[in-house]
């Protein structure tokens, strides 16, 4: 276990340095395919009607869960089994994959870099691929906003919420979590496709991330403080506008990350060309600019270390103490 938590701060340190390894095939996109294809087996098998495809939905969670879970466990047992070498370097490698600071900031910076060129259907389309909503008339206010709070909410649900199962248990809890949270984005929406389909998916990623995000909330205060940002506006927006989403967990971090700026988030947004009415998150002290994108990453990178040293710091003294 000593040797796991090693292989953490080794693989976030990669991660930080170099981002997604480009020379293997991402394991996040192994899972999206696995959940695509038993997607497409499951519902020819469940019965038509809300009942049926709630079964569907959970025999989906069941299924994606024990693969993702038990292949990586038998591989890391196999390896161990020729060199405890074999199971370290594969145990950095997925803790590496499995965290997302360094490609946050690279395609969050890339909308930044198109709004500096004044490329505004470029940034649209950047900021297309790590966001959800329609994007296409979004003047650049809106990208700048998209753009911070996806780094905002990916603060928690791609670093901080990762490295936390990582060391509660290593690569295996890391897929654990990302096989979850992946099912969430690809089959956890309120649509009539997905309604009672994902489900299962939405709630279970709502209980898993439900104490990681409060956790980032509150690392990402301290972060504000110690990068001079107006922590106390941080907190006070937290404790006001943490609940103005759907979701329990996404406002948390929105919520710090717009009063650490002293701008608006949220509001309004357009999802398969219909608009769904949303609570605005922060008050606009100032108005949002370009910039913001980069203080943002900024903000997330410190909180993902302070992320590391917390649950770092634990495990250790776990290990201490036991």
């Amino acid at each position: 276990m000593k040797s796991a938590l090693i292989a953490l701060a080794v693989g976030y340190v990669l991660d930080l340095l170099l981002g997604d390894p480009a020379f293997i095939y991402h394991p996040i996109r192994m899972i999206g395919n696995l959940i695509a294809f038993l997607e497409k087996k499951i519902r020819k098998i469940v019965p038509s009607g809300s009942k049926g495809e709630l079964l569907g939905g959970v025999l989906l969670v069941i299924l994606v869960c024990f693969v993702c879970t038990g292949i990586p466990w038998m591989l890391i047992r196999g390896a161990g089994k020729l060199h405890i070498a074999a199971a370290f370097a594969l145990e950095v490698l997925w803790s590496w994959q499995i965290l997302a600071t360094k490609s946050l900031k690279t395609e969050s910076m890339k909308v930044y870099r198109k709004l500096e060129e004044k490329d505004l259907e470029g940034a649209r389309y950047a900021v297309s691929m790590i966001v959800g909503r329609d994007t296409n008339e979004l003047d650049e206010a809106g990208v700048t906003k998209a753009a911070v709070e996806t780094v905002a909410e990916n603060t928690s649900d791609g670093i901080i919420a990762p490295l936390l199962f990582l060391a509660i248990g290593g690569p295996v809890a890391g897929f654990f979590y990302k096989a979850v949270n992946t099912m969430d984005s690809m089959v956890g929406y309120k649509n009539e496709k997905y309604l009672y389909f994902g489900r299962c998916a939405a709630r279970l990623d709502d209980l898993l991330n439900y104490l990681p995000s409060r956790i980032s909330a509150w690392l990402m205060i301290a972060a504000s403080g110690l990068l001079g940002m107006n922590w106390k506006n941080a907190k006070k927006i937290y404790k006001r506008d943490r609940r103005n989403h759907a979701s329990p967990n996404s406002a948390q971090t929105e919520a710090v990350m717009a009063g650490a700026l002293e701008v608006r988030l949220a509001g309004d947004a357009k999802y398969f060309g219909k608009v769904v009415k949303k609570p605005t998150i922060g008050d606009a002290i100032r108005p949002v600019v370009p910039e913001d994108i980069r203080r943002a990453n900024q903000l997330m990178y410190l909180t993902s270390f302070l992320g590391l040293l917390l649950f770092g710091g634990a495990k250790l003294l776990f290990f201490v103490l036991i």
